[in-house]
């Protein structure tokens, strides 16, 4: 049965790939720091949403001294409508602040260090390891993975956690950082949560959720 999974994902990912050739994180940066912020901002928040934020947060705070010396107020400002501003702005200001202290002001490079900074989990830390340093130590796992590979019987959790194992489990490391750039381009361009196209969608002679 393993097998099988294994095989079925590989046919996925083929599928998926020859539909958007080459897929890429849908976040806006140029230097680690700022996906690492851009990344705590996403939280229960669009990437669409983030980038509009950051157009205008990335030209005030151009390094990482500059948010770890920022005053929280001004940076709730720049961030709130990417909402739970207030939590956000103390995670990015004390997360610059570690990353200077302990790691010479430059992000640190592996899943242990990552997650000690505030405001950083698993999905953060893949996300940065992945497309900032093409350093795959696991599986981003944010609401379109968790819906989609749900859907396509990858998983039966809803526990982020639990399915970036199970996935972990059935798709080749080569893939890891591209798998999950593969389901949220494909949520967010055709299996919607509320009106999935599943007859534009190219999965769908192999998809056990589609819709006849």
């Amino acid at each position: 049965m393993k097998q099988n999974k294994k095989e079925y994902v590989a046919e996925i990912i083929k599928l998926l790939l020859k539909s958007y050739k080459k897929v890429k994180c849908a976040l806006n940066y140029k230097e680690p720091y700022e996906l690492l912020f851009a990344t705590i901002l996403s939280a229960q928040c669009t990437d669409e949403r983030v980038n509009k934020v950051t157009e205008e947060l990335f030209k005030k705070y151009r390094a990482v001294a500059d948010y770890a010396n920022a005053d929280v107020k001004e940076l709730e400002v720049y961030i709130r409508s990417a909402g739970f501003y207030r939590n956000k702005a103390k995670n990015i200001i004390n997360s610059a602040k570690v990353i200077i202290e302990k790691y010479d002001g430059k992000v640190p490079q592996s899943m242990q260090e990552l997650l000690v900074l505030p405001g950083v989990a698993r999905k953060t830390a893949n996300v940065v390891l992945g497309n900032a340093f093409n350093k795959a130590e696991g599986i981003a796992v944010d609401t379109h993975v968790i819906r989609i590979a749900n859907l396509l019987k990858l998983t039966k959790s809803d526990n982020p956690v639990k399915i970036e194992q199970d996935l972990m489990e059935i798709v080749p490391k080569k893939y890891w950082t591209e798998f999950s750039h593969l389901l949220q381009t494909l949520g967010r361009r055709v299996c919607k949560a509320r009106n999935p196209n599943c007859s534009g969608c190219s999965l769908k002679e192999i998809c056990p959720s589609a819709k006849a």
